[in-house]
């Protein structure tokens, strides 16, 4: 997927998930080793890193599925170098996948815990 394309999905997760009453922290953190699309606070003030996933078709595999053990690495370590710079008390952290198939939007709250990846 192009980067263009993708930042019209990051962009379209972004704005659904600001209706569940996320607000946005940051967007592309990046570090050696890692990327994250968007960082959140969700209600209840936990940070959530989001990896947003997109398919055309159905096809092969579902977006959500494309988030496979080395991802999931590669998120936490990310994540591990987001929060190193956090300032204050840790809040409760979660990653969550935000897959788009087809069009439509499929939210994993809670997708994966990092000592899984």
């Amino acid at each position: 997927m192009s980067k263009t394309l993708g930042d019209v999905f990051e962009t379209r997760a972004l704005e659904f998930l600001q209706r569940q009453r996320m607000r946005l922290v940051a967007r592309n953190v990046a570090c050696r080793g890692g990327e994250i699309d968007l960082v959140m606070l969700d209600e209840r003030d936990a940070l959530v890193f989001v990896e947003v996933r997109a398919r055309k078709s159905r096809r092969y595999a579902n977006a959500a599925a494309s988030v496979d053990a080395r991802k999931r690495a590669r998120l936490v370590h990310a994540a591990q170098h987001f929060l190193a710079t956090w300032r204050g008390a840790l809040p409760a952290c979660r990653f969550d996948v935000v897959a788009f198939d087809a069009g439509r939007v499929h939210w994993l709250p809670d997708a994966f815990r990092a000592d899984e990846a």
